[in-house]
């Protein structure tokens, strides 16, 4: 995928970035820069810049600084020394399984899950984990659960594996399906094997659809961007609630299996 950066709103930028599955198949990843209410910049996950995208953003900055980054996906690990080297002033804040990686970082002790974190920037950002799935799983490709965050001025949604929007094939475009926005298909592993571990989940969809259902934009990681300009379907609430319909048949049978 060609790296880009896309203009999502006057205080929101999508960092498009290449993500290659055993050097071959990109999938491509992405980051996302907030301009906050202070002024101050925010980033959102991490990606090695190249060096036009470097220009890019220091031009966007414009003299202003980058106050922290936020790596909000466990799995998502790759470009976080890269990122901090290109804003070493920045706050580093990363989930628990970021710190056990890289311990040698600047870390700091307020995680990207914590809920202090999330105080702190509840001015301008919503954030929401998914809850009856391992945030962290034992299981290395299990990369269901992240810090999904909304920017509330901008009416963005930063998700990244929970949630994918994926453009469907042109033949599928003829008969009505041109794209769909659907939870990670690791749910079935992601759920935490307890009684009432998916009817969490199913409360914590639905309300996520309520809560955000404003929202206009959706930025995914290895999939692409839904923006208001372009949805020509459901919006974006519609989308999520949908989505975790789809998940029924999963959520049934754990249900069955754990309660």
């Amino acid at each position: 995928m060609a790296e880009n950066i896309i203009q999502v709103a006057e205080d929101f930028w999508n960092i498009r970035g290449a993500f290659r599955i055993g050097g071959v198949v990109d999938i491509g990843t992405q980051a996302s820069l907030v301009r906050l209410a202070s002024g101050s910049f925010l980033l959102l996950d991490s990606y090695a810049l190249s060096d036009t995208l470097e220009k890019e953003i220091h031009a966007i900055l414009d003299g202003g600084e980058v106050e922290a980054i936020l790596n909000l996906h466990p799995f998502h690990t790759v470009h976080v020394e890269r990122m901090h080297e290109l804003f070493p002033e920045a706050r580093l804040h990363g989930t628990q399984r970021h710190l056990d990686r890289f311990p040698d970082l600047p870390w700091e002790e307020v995680l990207s899950e914590d809920q202090e974190l999330h105080d702190w920037y509840a001015d301008d950002l919503d954030f929401s984990i998914p809850q009856g799935v391992d945030f962290i799983s034992a299981n290395e490709n299990v990369h269901f659960a992240s810090v999904l965050a909304y920017h509330r001025a901008s009416g963005t949604i930063h998700a990244d594996d929970t949630l994918m929007y994926l453009r469907l094939p042109r033949l599928l475009g003829l008969v009505g399906l041109r794209d769909r926005l659907s939870f990670h298909p690791t749910l079935t592993m992601a759920l935490e094997k307890r009684e009432g571990a998916a009817a969490e989940f199913r409360d914590w969809a639905v309300a996520l659809a309520e809560a955000w259902g404003d929202a206009g934009n959706l930025c995914a990681a290895h999939s692409g961007a839904l923006l208001a300009a372009g949805n020509r379907g459901a919006s974006i609430g519609e989308r999520i609630r949908k989505a975790a319909q789809r998940c029924e048949l999963v959520l049934g049978k754990h249900e069955r299996r754990y309660g």
